[in-house]
């Protein structure tokens, strides 16, 4: 029933969906204080806007978009196939070819940006590609969630062992992985790296996978168009040998920069893990 009711709302125009996202995240923002509060320091922290008047600007734009962000995962999940890619544009998939000669696999890194779900479903029309995703704190939720990822040669996998397990695999076949290089990663999986000047706890699976199986490293931007006219989708082959976490974060950096006002800055970036000391201590 769920099913067929979000089906129905993902036949709904893009447009549409971006106008009721939009009155959706100013209803969160104005009822949340934790996450009002948290959108503003993070846009302060990160240090790229000049005054106040450029900030507040910012966080108005940041509110829409987000709200954006959550409406069009009902399109990108079930809506058919082809109407969602209709609303892609892609200039940069030769990248992607020249990257695939070397026959070693693709580390697709999507960080909270843009559309990032619309980006797995267009590289899975080309080419197979497994990405990891953490299983969401409402467990009924992880269903839906499968059912929208796992289109074409999308195959999803869980940030557990079994799951990196899988990436692994799909490497050494020289097949595409893809992961969202600024989520947080549980205690063991990371190291304290500067992330806009703070330090965040940042996964070091991408520069295990580099080194262990020679892939390319591409990161990927699904740019938001306004008034509904779908997305933009860029790539950008990592340039360098190999990568750490420092680098990594200085990519994801770079992307931000060209669209801050579509990541997603509510999303708490500088959290303690249970069980990791804090980036003072680890110092030590």
């Amino acid at each position: 029933m769920l099913v067929a009711l979000l089906r129905l709302l993902g036949r709904w125009p893009l447009r549409w969906l971006h106008r009721a996202g939009a009155l959706l995240g100013w209803v969160v923002y104005c009822a949340s204080p934790v996450y009002a509060s948290r959108i503003r320091a993070n846009l302060i922290a990160s240090g790229i806007f000049a005054d106040q008047q450029a900030l507040d600007r910012a966080v108005r734009e940041v509110v829409v978009e987000t709200g954006k962000g959550a409406a069009e995962i009902v399109k990108v999940w079930f809506d058919d196939d082809e109407s969602v890619l209709q609303l892609v544009e892609c200039r940069d998939w030769a990248r992607v070819e020249e990257a695939q000669r070397a026959g070693r696999g693709i580390i697709f890194l999507t960080p909270h940006l843009g559309c990032f779900e619309v980006a797995a479903l267009y590289i899975g029309r080309r080419i197979p590609i497994t990405i990891l995703y953490r299983p969401p704190r409402m467990r009924a939720l992880e269903p839906l969630m499968i059912h929208g990822r796992s289109r074409g040669q999308v195959h999803v996998a869980p940030a557990t062992l079994r799951g990196v397990r899988l990436l692994y695999k799909a490497l050494q076949r020289g097949e595409a992985v893809g992961l969202l290089p600024d989520q947080a990663p549980q205690k063991g999986e990371g190291v304290w790296a500067e992330f806009f000047g703070r330090p965040a706890y940042t996964m070091t699976l991408v520069r295990r996978l580099q080194k262990q199986t020679g892939a390319a490293v591409i990161f990927t931007f699904a740019e938001r168009l306004p008034n509904g006219r779908g997305f933009v989708l860029q790539f950008e082959r990592y340039a360098g040998s190999e990568i750490d976490e420092t680098a990594l974060n200085r990519a994801v950096e770079k992307l931000i920069r060209k669209r801050p006002a579509q990541y997603l800055w509510s999303y708490n970036r500088y959290k303690v893990p249970k069980g990791v000391a804090p980036p003072a201590q680890s110092a030590q």
